[in-house]
């Protein structure tokens, strides 16, 4: 009797540990949506073990801060499909004793990631209060202040690109210096980005590099004072990407003059080869009464359907994209619900929610062997607004086109429209429709599909949630 109460506990443990099991059959997300169409099966999800590489990350952030347990949701990571992981690297967790590093949680998820495929990219912020002057472990006033912390922070710096130069080869320098909580200067955060950069490329000569981690889409003000002071100091080559994060309530008015498309304006006129990264984005599945995107009443469809659009509209427009993030976080006294598994306040793994088998669907179509086409050229009939994006996938040598309603925020509405579209310059032979959120696969009708001497017509159902218009052959299906 003993025995069974001690497995029976032991059955208890681990499932508050690992949470609910990952659904893979064909039906592992129901909604109310109705197609006509002949359904003739769901998208086969991959693992990081069957995707070479693709421009996708997930959010692995505040392991450093103890917000979240890495050992609850490691295992929802690779068959989740997505490449690379973004995480504080935790200089206060790290170094808790001046001079000495204890290293073997980092270890752990570094080691975990690269058996796993999944590319880690590793940010040192934030500050060590071991020392004077050596600021906070958060956002709030985390900089540091005194010569002793900034040449303990060389030292940091210096300790983990040489641990981790064999498994590591992405980084980024600090986490949002322009947020209010913080609100480093431009200049300062240029000096110390440039001071980080120099140490980690005399490591690691071939590292890529993220600089700002900007909270804004929009600041450019802020960007243009950076990268003036980088420009003047001839250090542009140590950066690869320069990060931001993105949350708007309609997720395509980021990609506007005044936010991401102003961005990059700034950017091309210091060095028009380096390249946006979105760093952190994504939406809660609950109502939140702080953090971004809060104060609104979010549900499990609403932030599968934001977080799809935002991958999408990012790989559309050629950025680096980034989903925030695994799984909930415990901020107390707030749960910031943003996590594709839904976590509590004991920060247990529950269950992936909707938005995880969105993701999960969305990253196993959506890897480097998929080609933006970006002078595709489309025609619509259709009255209403939307966002189309071509692509051609270089391994089956098949087209696809990914498309949605844009017109207004995401919705809970599951009712489509008929969309009229003419593609000249993609040619289909036999063309599905695909629902990423389900994973759904359709075959189109005959009558709701055309050849021409040039391309193809289409007449298909569309909402306010990603579809996709692909080669049956170029979708493994289950």
């Amino acid at each position: 009797m003993k025995n069974i109460f001690f497995l029976l506990l032991l059955f208890m443990g681990s499932r508050q540990l690992f949470g609910q099991a990952i659904d893979t059959s064909p039906d592992r997300v129901w909604t109310p949506l109705r197609i006509d169409f002949e359904k003739i099966g769901t998208i086969k999800p991959r693992s990081t073990h069957e995707i070479k590489s693709s421009r996708i990350t997930v959010g692995c952030e505040t392991i450093d801060r103890d917000l979240v347990i890495w050992d609850n949701y490691k295992g929802y990571l690779a068959p989740l499909g997505v490449k690379k992981i973004r995480l504080q690297a935790g200089w206060a967790k790290c170094e808790k004793v001046k001079g000495e590093y204890d290293w073997e949680w980092l270890d752990e998820i570094i080691d975990y990631a690269v058996a796993n495929n999944l590319e880690p990219w590793l940010q040192p912020s934030y500050g060590n209060p071991i020392y004077e002057g050596g600021g906070g472990k958060g956002l709030l006033n985390s900089l540091m202040t005194s010569q002793e912390a900034y040449e303990a922070w060389d030292r940091w710096v210096a300790a983990l690109v040489t641990r981790y130069q064999d498994r590591v080869t992405e980084w980024e320098i600090w986490n949002e210096p322009d947020h209010p909580m913080q609100e480093i200067s431009p200049e300062t955060t240029a000096q110390l980005n440039i001071r980080t950069a120099e140490i980690i490329k005399s490591i690691q000569p071939d590292a890529e590099i993220a600089g700002l981690a900007f909270a804004s889409n929009s600041d450019k003000e802020y960007l243009d004072r950076f990268l003036k002071v980088i420009s003047d100091e001839g250090k542009l080559d140590l950066f690869h990407w320069i990060s931001y994060h993105s949350y708007t309530m309609r997720p395509e008015d980021a990609y506007s003059d005044n936010r991401v498309f102003g961005l990059k304006k700034v950017i091309d006129q210091y060095d028009s080869t380096l390249l946006l990264r979105q760093g952190e984005n994504g939406a809660p599945s609950t109502y939140i009464p702080s953090f971004a995107l809060s104060e609104y009443y979010w549900t499990e469809y609403t932030q599968a359907k934001y977080n799809m659009r935002r991958l999408l509209g990012d790989l559309g427009n050629n950025v680096e994209t980034s989903v925030f993030t695994i799984i909930d976080i415990y901020c107390k006294p707030v749960l910031n619900t943003k996590g594709l598994i839904q976590s509590d306040i004991t920060q247990a793994a529950v269950r992936p929610k909707v938005a995880y088998y969105a993701v999960q669907n969305l990253a196993s179509i959506f890897d480097d062997e998929l080609v933006l086409q970006p002078d595709a050229a489309y025609v619509s009939k259709s009255d209403f607004e939307m966002s189309v994006y071509c692509y051609w996938d270089s391994e089956n040598e098949t087209p696809l086109v990914a498309l949605w309603m844009d017109g207004q925020e995401v919705t809970n509405s599951f009712e489509t429209q008929k969309a009229d579209l003419s593609f000249p310059g993609l040619e289909f032979t036999e063309p599905v429709w695909v629902d990423l959120i389900t994973g759904k696969v359709f075959e189109i009708d005959a009558s709701s599909w055309s050849k021409t001497e040039s391309g193809t017509n289409f007449q298909i159902p569309l909402y306010d949630s990603p579809v996709l218009i692909a080669e049956k052959s170029g979708i493994n299906l289950q």
